[in-house]
């Protein structure tokens, strides 16, 4: 009966901004004032409710998780940020470069099936 529920399918869902600026701070151990620095800084951009205020992801959090592990260590909130989005990044190509990787393998042996 899960097709029956739209909401738990979103609840799943890392994305779905399901939670409030001061429920996203607690979770966190933070304040809202470091949640509207790392959106001013562009490290999430969190979604707005109908009324204006911010929501937030189960990704969105994890990524300001990290921020706030680096700006505890000392490092600067801007840079913190900075850190992240390269992390996110370099990731990324990493996850494309590894998809390239098999696909060039599975045609390096498909070839040489065909010609053995």
């Amino acid at each position: 009966m899960a097709a029956d529920n739209p909401l738990g399918d979103r609840l799943d869902d890392d994305d779905y901004p399901a939670y409030t600026m001061g429920r996203a701070a607690e979770m966190l151990g933070t304040t809202p004032g470091f949640l509207r620095a790392i959106g001013e800084a562009r490290l999430i951009t969190p979604l707005r409710s109908e009324g204006g205020h911010r929501r937030y992801s189960r990704y969105q959090l994890r990524v300001a998780a990290r921020a706030r592990e680096l700006v505890d260590r000392g490092t600067p909130i801007e840079a913190a940020c900075r850190i992240v989005i390269l992390e996110d990044q370099l990731e990324e190509a990493q996850r494309i470069n590894a998809e390239y990787r098999r696909a060039a393998n599975a045609a390096a042996d498909n070839s040489s099936s065909r010609a053995g």
